[in-house]
């Protein structure tokens, strides 16, 4: 298949960081289709030539062993292009449509790594140009709007343009080995679901914890903040994992279906259940790996009296017969003790207990996003030092490494998403109805938020966040892992 993907914002973070590095690792495994071009847009002055030479910097100080060699990478950038141009004018768009006729493809891919106030601008000079046929795909990042409205505002705007079939709207969680092999433990074997359900699983915790900062992105964060930046769409995306039927088969719109109901039966909020469910932190001053880290009102870009969160804790249910009645916890942080995502899920206890196990402590089946990526199963067994006193049981662990099992070489989250949209599937991306329920959900949060005069409760970097998010879960009798 021959190709033709545009990455407008060819010089930003995204494409530096994440995109090109994605691709070239597609490339090195063989599975770019041959004949492609890669064109890198942005208002930089750049020539080909100086593009590639930009881009090759971006692995010099990546491992030896992931370096590319002077010979790979020359091959690599046979597929790289770039092209001047400036998104607010009209154009520079029929420009676009010149570079693309150089070429002969089958299929183009624009990926709209930019800022989102331009999509709209953008889907409309596309459409003028006529850069909108049935071959063209466009995909679009996160944040998708700041809100209900503005995100209703953008996916009109792009339908207006493009068909559903042609738009993918890109959570990279979802590309992420580790969540495909939740949907494969749930949907592939037989073993799990029979006990997925209110009747064997107590809670269900979902963690997506950071250790670093803002870093760079102090005027994009403070402007999002964590819910929106990672439970609108990240967190949620997981809950619908977790919490969706089993689809009719594997097609893109029936598991996309299936999700849809999960965030249409997500319990609405009540002015009681946002003050005793939703904790909102910001990282104050603190400490990580001996090195002190300033606070986040400190950091560049952010106002002094920044009331934006960095840190989100809250309680949910799913008002369904499959999970009525059994809590969801979601927490995401930066700054904190660790980088983990993982998502805990807790069994309740023997109905009848005839052997006497250590107290607190039940079964629990525990899916690791990263860093590690695998499963743990949490048991009970009679140890040998059990021996005179067989009725009492140990907790063990039973470990399966996906990085081990199938090596560390595996495909990247970007990588595939970036393959898929490439070659038309729809299945990992997110459809515009799904979006507008997320929101629809959030913003009482949001609004509660803008009258609480309060602010977010402080929390030292290098911790699990405010004390609050604890006592939260403790009202129900539970605890987060490592405080249990």
């Amino acid at each position: 298949m021959s190709f033709d993907l545009i990455l407008f914002g060819g010089t930003g973070d995204l494409v530096w960081r994440k995109l090109l590095p994605a691709l070239f690792q597609a490339f090195r495994h063989g599975s770019l289709p041959a004949g492609g071009r890669i064109v890198g847009v942005a208002r930089d002055d750049l020539s080909d030539a100086q593009y590639r030479a930009l881009i090759k910097t971006r692995f010099d100080d990546v491992d030896l062993a992931k370096r590319p060699s002077e010979e790979e990478f020359a091959r690599f950038a046979s597929m790289l292009f770039y092209l001047r141009m400036d998104l607010s004018n009209p154009a520079d768009y029929f420009r676009l449509g010149a570079k693309l006729k150089e070429h002969a493809w089958d299929t183009v891919v624009m990926y709209l790594a930019t800022a989102p106030g331009l999509f709209t601008t953008f889907c409309e000079q596309i459409a003028i140009a006529g850069l909108n046929g049935p071959q063209m795909r466009v995909v679009l990042e996160k944040p998708l709007g700041h809100d209900l409205q503005s995100n209703r505002a953008i996916n009109e705007s792009v339908r207006r343009v493009f068909s559903e079939k042609q738009i993918f709207r890109i959570d990279h969680y979802l590309g992420k080995p580790s969540v495909q092999n939740l949907f494969a433990l749930r949907f592939g074997n037989a073993l799990f679901e029979p006990l997925w359900r209110r009747e064997t699983i107590a809670n269900i915790q979902i963690t997506i914890a950071e250790e670093l900062g803002i870093e760079k992105r102090g005027a994009f964060y403070d402007s999002t903040g964590a819910l929106r930046d990672m439970v609108q769409n990240h967190a949620l995306q997981l809950l619908c994992a977790i919490g969706m039927e089993p689809p009719i088969n594997a097609h893109a719109d029936a598991i996309r279906d299936e999700k849809l109901k999960v965030l249409r039966s997500l319990k609405a909020w009540t002015p009681e259940t946002l003050r005793q469910h939703v904790v909102r932190g910001q990282y104050g001053a603190g400490n990580i790996d001996g090195a002190a880290t300033q606070a986040y009102r400190r950091e560049t870009g952010v106002g002094d009296g920044s009331n934006t969160e960095t840190f989100v804790a809250l309680r949910c249910e799913i008002a369904n017969w499959r999970w009525a009645g059994v809590p969801f916890y979601i927490r995401t942080g930066k700054r904190l003790a660790g980088r983990s995502a993982y998502i805990e899920v807790n069994f309740r206890p023997a109905p009848h207990a005839i052997f006497k196990s250590p107290l607190g402590i039940a079964n629990r089946l525990v899916i690791h996003l990263q860093p590690k990526d695998g499963l743990e199963l949490h048991l009970f067994a009679q140890g040998q030092q059990n021996r005179l006193t067989s009725q009492t049981l140990a907790p063990v662990q039973l470990d399966l490494d996906f990085d081990k099992r199938f090596g560390s070489e595996r495909v990247g989250a970007y990588e595939r998403l970036l393959l898929d949209v490439i070659d038309g599937r729809l299945n990992l991306f997110v459809r515009s109805d799904e979006q507008e329920e997320a929101w629809r959900w959030v913003e009482p949060v949001m609004d509660a938020w803008k009258n609480d005069s309060e602010g977010p409760r402080p929390y030292a970097a290098g911790t699990w966040g405010p004390s609050a998010s604890s006592a939260m879960i403790a009202r129900d009798g539970y605890c987060w892992t490592e405080e249990c």
